[in-house]
């Protein structure tokens, strides 16, 4: 029996259907508020509460963990910003559920671990799928480099409940417009990317409201330079400056 074949409960392969492509948070215009019901990274007393809607099959996700959150560390470290991550099921769905189910079955601690050598094993997992590899070796590896054996894995991937947990994350944040990954949401205000009238380039908008720094809007762009200053400026409001 193929992994793709026993990762998946009725459940997962129904909602699967109507996945919406894995795509820039830049594209997306919903408009939902959700907080997150994730795994959280950082402490619970953070000014700043980033909730990323993500999926570990999801290409733009891998390229803003790889090229964005170094330069989010320091404030999670510091204890100025919280991260949640929601999980969604975008990309090739059967890979997500199981990466989302491997990290669900090792230690709590080590979730956001593992999360990361998912993110950095994407392209290896999808290459070796195009070319008709072992895909299920790759998970195997993971897993054992996280502290599980074979069968642990094995038992996660058919874990019903932890399979209807990770399918009722993606059918929640679709209930709040939330289609497309990476997005985010700030303190529980939706960022959105969108042109304010007589622009030429797209701007972020937080709960609706376009974010002004030093009198100029904050151009839409998922780089480290940009969360940095959206972070900052968060920070500042929180303080009261």
């Amino acid at each position: 029996m193929t992994l793709t074949r026993r990762i998946f409960t009725a459940t997962a392969l129904a909602a699967a259907t109507a996945l919406a492509a894995c795509g820039n948070s830049s594209d997306n215009a919903g408009g939902g508020t959700m907080a997150g019901t994730g795994r959280s990274l950082g402490s619970a007393d953070a000014p700043v509460t980033m909730t990323e809607y993500s999926s570990v099959a999801c290409v733009h996700c891998a390229r803003f963990h790889d090229e964005v959150y170094p330069a989010l560390e320091p404030y999670i470290e510091a204890g100025q910003m919280r991260v949640v991550l929601h999980e969604m099921l975008n990309g090739p769905p059967q890979f997500a559920v199981a990466g989302f189910a491997l990290a669900h079955c090792v230690p709590e601690e080590r979730y956001f671990d593992t999360i990361d050598v998912l993110f950095e094993q994407q392209q290896a997992i999808f290459d070796t799928a195009r070319s008709g590899g072992n895909v299920r070796a790759r998970y195997v590896t993971i897993a054992r480099s996280m502290g599980l054996s074979e069968a642990q894995l094995d038992a996660c991937l058919n874990d019903t409940e932890i399979n209807s947990a990770i399918v009722a994350s993606h059918e929640a944040a679709l209930a709040e417009g939330i289609s497309l990954t990476p997005n985010f949401a700030f303190n529980g205000e939706l960022l959105e990317a969108r042109n304010a009238p007589g622009a030429s380039q797209p701007t972020y908008f937080l709960g609706g409201e376009q974010v002004v720094i030093d009198g100029e809007p904050l151009p839409a762009r998922q780089d480290g330079e940009t969360f940095s200053r959206l972070i900052d400026h968060l920070l500042a409001q929180s303080a009261g400056g």
